[in-house]
């Protein structure tokens, strides 16, 4: 059969054209999302990149050594709800190990059994994070000394008073190559002066230490409902953003600012103010009064910021770690709520009796804060311009009323002052 011309002209190009060429995996494009936004997507992409990836199941002890290896130490709500978090990816990451060690402060349950035990026969932490599943890769254990034994990658979730033990615990128990990120909101007061976790850490330990603050209710975290956090660090952005591949999901949106101490701040002062947050609620005092206590409570977290570190940036205070914490914590945090309790009672309760009574277990930060902050203030004369921090305290100890709250107004503090200008040392 004779083909017709055009139909044999089709076949011999056919014939003699070259293979199709293999073009590069289509990445998206961030240019039109917002500069907040854009680096968590890029790192979620290259970190979805890397897990696509085909991993041999016959890698030499070479690639098996140069693997990361995370422990969490801590295992309270966040310490847990970050557990899981980090076992989720580090299961589809292929540079790191699939086990997540968890250290967990043992406690007996009224079952009579050991926590620890629960955990890992459950894979929940029924005491701090019940209903949840941790991973199958999340392992609990008892000892802080076997848990950061192989570790490379130290994430630190504990309340903030019982960081200096564990540190002075830790000293030389660690890798020589060990990272670290501290998820802690609080500070340390010495003789010489604050001392930011993350400081604490790195002095302590010798490694360097980033932080993750952001507006981050765990339990809500813990059920997938988006989030986003801001990792600070110094020097290393490499660093920075191994981290934010370690924590991001498509849930939990995460950003690197190089800002340790303003990120850090951020977190740590936004329990004071959630505090006074809660006694304005606890005294029905209306939103617009709790709006004000809010925008007041940010100024003087930027000023006390700046006064103690002037590299702080104002742009981080419009990260997650800044503003959308502060409404977060002012709105459904623990803090708030205790203290809402503790005005509801003319403060006749304790905060110490109402933290036992109503977080089963968990820790208050902001009144520790709240006076390590005023120490801070007193001793460098601060105190007449930070009306709203000074008062907190003073409410707590029982020294003024909760409806003192609102008092502060009629002391006003000289704006150059509280803008940042002037440096104290």
């Amino acid at each position: 059969m004779t083909l017709p011309p055009p139909l044999i002209l089709t076949l011999r190009l056919r014939l003699s054209l070259p293979a199709p060429p293999k073009f590069p995996r289509f990445r998206r494009s961030f240019t039109n999302l917002s500069p907040f936004m854009a680096p968590a997507m890029e790192a979620q992409e290259r970190a979805q990149d890397e897990a696509a990836a085909p991993h041999s199941n016959d890698f030499s002890n070479d690639e098996a050594a140069h693997k990361s290896k995370v422990t969490v130490v801590g295992s309270g709500n966040w310490g847990s709800v970050a557990a899981r978090l980090l076992a989720s990816n580090t299961l589809r990451l292929g540079s790191f190990h699939d086990e997540v060690r968890m250290w967990v402060y043992e406690e007996t349950l009224p079952s009579g059994e050991k926590l620890t035990d629960v955990i890992n026969r459950d894979n929940e932490n029924v005491k701090y994070l019940p209903g949840i599943k941790l991973g199958n890769n999340v392992v609990a254990d008892p000892d802080l000394e076997n848990a950061v034994k192989d570790a490379n990658m130290l994430v630190f979730v504990t309340p903030h008073q019982f960081m200096e033990g564990i540190c002075k615990s830790l000293v030389g128990k660690i890798k020589g190559d060990v990272e670290a990120i501290s998820l802690i909101k609080g500070m340390e007061v010495k003789m010489e002066g604050p001392c930011m976790i993350s400081t604490l850490i790195s002095q302590q330990l010798g490694t360097n230490c980033c932080v993750l603050m952001g507006a981050n209710i765990a339990n809500e975290i813990a059920v997938e409902k988006f989030s986003e956090a801001t990792v600070g660090y110094r020097g290393n952005r490499q660093i920075a953003e191994k981290w934010v591949q370690l924590f991001s999901t498509p849930y939990f949106i995460v950003t690197a600012v190089q800002d340790v101490e303003g990120v850090e701040l951020c977190g740590t002062l936004k329990n004071v103010v959630a505090l006074a947050a809660g006694f304005v609620d606890g005294l029905e005092m209306g939103n617009n009064t709790k709006a004000a206590i809010m925008r007041i409570g940010l100024r003087e977290m930027k000023a006390f910021s700046k006064l103690l570190f002037s590299t702080v940036k104002d742009t981080t205070f419009f990260e997650s770690c800044g503003v959308a914490d502060l409404i977060t914590t002012c709105l459904g945090g623990r803090n708030r709520k205790v203290a809402e309790a503790f005005a509801k009672n003319e403060g006749k309760r304790s905060f110490d009796e109402l933290e036992a009574e109503m977080l089963q277990g968990q820790k208050l930060q902001g009144v520790s804060t709240a006076r390590e902050v005023y120490e801070v203030l007193s001793h460098r004369g601060w105190l007449e311009l930070f009306p709203l921090f000074a008062s907190v305290h003073e409410i707590c100890i029982g020294h003024l009323p909760p409806s003192a709250i609102v008092e502060h107004s009629e002391r006003t503090p000289r704006p150059s002052l509280v803008d940042g200008s002037a440096q104290y040392h």
